[in-house]
Order: C-alpha cells, then structure tokens, then sequence
C-alpha cells in the first residue's frame, strides 16, 4: 500500500515520470473561529489584506450551485521542471499539471508544495481561460506540510471562502474541484470517510490529521480544494492510495492545521518550528539494538547532529538513543517530530537518551528552525 502524489506529469521527453508522495509532520497550531467570524489575513509587502471569510454551515441548494459558486476560485496549474537521465544529464523539460485556489484579491494563490517543486516556470489559468505567470522566485513552500504559495499579478480575484474542518463529521458531503488529468478544472462528490488520519508515505514519512474521502481525486487534483457543501473550503486535496482493488481512499489537508503555515508562508516567507537538530531512525527491536550495539531496544537512534543545533550544544552524539523527550516517552520517530513540535522555542527540555547501556538526561534549549535557503 502506497500514497501517491496527485501532481499528472503531462509530458517527459518520452519518458514517463513518477512523482511520489512528499514528506510531513504534524502541526499543532489549529485556528478557532465561530461560523460567523472574520479573520484577517496577515499583511505583506506588495500584497493588499484579503478578509478570509469563513462561511456560515448553511448547505447551498444543490451541488451545482456548490460548484458555481466555487469554481471561480479554483486555477489550474502548469509547470516545467527539468528532467535529467539516470548518469544526471539534462535531456529537457518535463510537464506537470496540478491544481490551487484563490487566497487574496490581488493575486495570492494556494497549492501543494509538490506541484511547484523544482519548476522553472509556473503558469496560473483561471475560471474565464485567461492565464498568468508566477515569478518562481517569489514561490513560498513548505515541503514538510506540502503547502506552497504563488503571487500572481492580478486585482479583483475571487477568494474561496474557508471553512471550519474542525466541525466536519463521518459521512458528511464534500466536493472536490480541481485539474484532474491536466485537462481543465473538473468536479467530484463524495464524502469524508474518516478524521484525524495519519499515513505513512514510502520514504517514512508521517502526515497528520489528515482528512480521509471516497471523493474521485486524480492525477492534477494536487493543491486543489476540497469543500463542504457551503461551499467552503476544508481541505486541499494532496494524496491518494495506490493499490490493485483499492477505490475510492484520498486524502486532504486539514485546512484548520494548513491555515497558520500559509500564514507563515505569506507573513516570513518560511515556516518557524522548534528546532532540535537531529536526523534518526526507529530502534526496531532487540535485533536492530544488537547490530548497533545499543542499551535499548525502542526509541529513536541518532544517525546525524547538525553543527551549532540545540542538540550539539546539549552533548548529544551519534548513535545515541533517545527515549523520552520533555517528559514524553518516545518509542519511534513520529513521536519525537511531534513532541519537537509540541515544544516552544527557547524553552529547556529534559532529553532522556541511552548512550550505550548508560541512561543519562541531558537539557536542551530549542531554538528557532534556521531560516531556508
């Protein structure tokens, strides 16, 4: 079983290119807003504040009216990125349909950060056929939540309401509206089938609270909104499972957990986390803790420290092991991504690791993530 990224490569110089699920974690920032509320938009340089309305639950009369009042807010999205043979050598350019929607007024657009990954150019078109560049420059993304944002020159766009995912229920209807098959903005209906998901992609990498639907997503549906039948948006379609006799199982961005790092995304241009400073791996079993001559058989292996990080300054090595993190035992890597998470910047935690078989607590002062190049 596998998630696969919805980005439809169009055309590989006779070559057919996959593109695969990308990495995440969890956020634990969640917006809360009543059903009536207003929220402003962060302000930023060169770019007019933009109210996000968050719609009433009131249901419009019948889908089609969903998907009319919608459809003007969805684009679609055109890349190129360069496609290189297997010794690295450029043989020319690939193209990539995805999907985004309208964020701003004058031109904010929202999509997956696999969509945009790698481009040299980036073309948005609109509900009416007509089409406008995006300067890949000024490109935003956060491949860790796969959220990207786009600036097109543009004024008096059509912004898709949002909506509150945090009161969607089991067997509730939604719409999905997006590039499907890189031929035009097409529409599907379903219903969210589960909440609060978390799935692995084939690299090991964990996405969290994650919306799960039997709505029909398909290659190019990447970055495109997922809706409630108020014609909100509650999540952006991202991801599909990928198996012989599997139907019917995509997934979505909680729009409640993508809001703050689109706000990040527009207001720094990067996302701010916690930083620890550490790569790792799962300890699995007495088996793995034997050929790594370790003290333990769970927690999580150091398999790297960056220079300068918290985790550096505190003392901790390679091959250590750790096993509680800020009071909180951790048995696999998930766990610790989210206890990092869950930690403040500056604060002092208690890290309990095993540096062979001596158990020892080290204090670590998180810092602020590096900004990226």
């Amino acid at each position: 079983m596998r998630l696969k990224k919805l980005l439809l490569p169009v055309l590989a110089v006779g070559l057919a290119l996959s593109l695969l699920f990308a990495a995440g974690c969890q956020l634990t920032t969640k917006i809360e807003t009543a059903a009536s509320e207003t929220t402003a938009a962060p302000t930023v340089t060169g770019v007019t504040p933009v109210s996000v309305i968050v719609t009433s639950a009131t249901p419009l009369p019948s889908i089609a009216d969903v998907v009319a009042a919608v459809k003007p807010s969805v684009v679609a999205i055109s890349v190129k990125v360069p496609y290189y043979d297997f010794f690295g050598r450029y043989v020319g350019e690939q193209e990539g349909a995805g999907t985004g929607w309208i964020y701003s007024t004058d031109g904010l657009i929202v999509t997956n950060a696999h969509v945009i990954e790698g481009a040299t150019s980036i073309m948005v078109t609109f509900n009416d056929g007509s089409s406008l560049p995006a300067d890949v420059k000024n490109v935003k993304s956060d491949t860790l939540t796969d959220l990207a944002v786009l600036k097109v020159e543009a004024a008096s766009l059509p912004v898709l309401p949002t909506g509150d995912a945090d009161k969607l229920r089991e067997g509730e209807w939604v719409v999905a509206i997006g590039n499907s098959l890189g031929e035009g903005i097409r529409v599907t209906q379903g219903i969210i089938s589960r909440l609060e998901v978390s799935m692995q992609d084939e690299y090991g990498n964990t996405l969290e609270g994650l919306l799960e639907t039997d709505t029909v997503i398909n290659p190019g549906n990447s970055g495109g909104p997922l809706v409630n039948l108020a014609g909100a948006i509650v999540g952006i379609t991202n991801a599909k499972r990928v198996q012989t006799g599997v139907e019917g199982v995509g997934y979505a961005i909680n729009i409640n957990e993508a809001m703050p790092i689109i706000q990040q995304l527009i207001s720094n241009g990067y996302v701010v986390r916690p930083y620890f400073g550490i790569s790792g791996e799962t300890v699995s079993g007495a088996n793995y803790a034997r050929w790594y001559d370790l003290g333990t058989t769970s927690g999580v292996r150091i398999t790297a420290v960056g220079a300068g990080s918290p985790a550096e300054a505190a003392g901790i090595k390679v091959n250590d092991v750790v096993v509680k993190f800020n009071g909180e035992d951790i048995t696999e890597g998930t766990q610790l991504v989210k206890a990092i998470h869950r930690a403040s910047i500056g604060q002092t935690v208690a890290v309990e690791i095993y540096r062979g078989t001596e158990k020892l607590t080290v204090n670590v002062t998180m810092s602020e993530s590096p900004k990226p190049e």
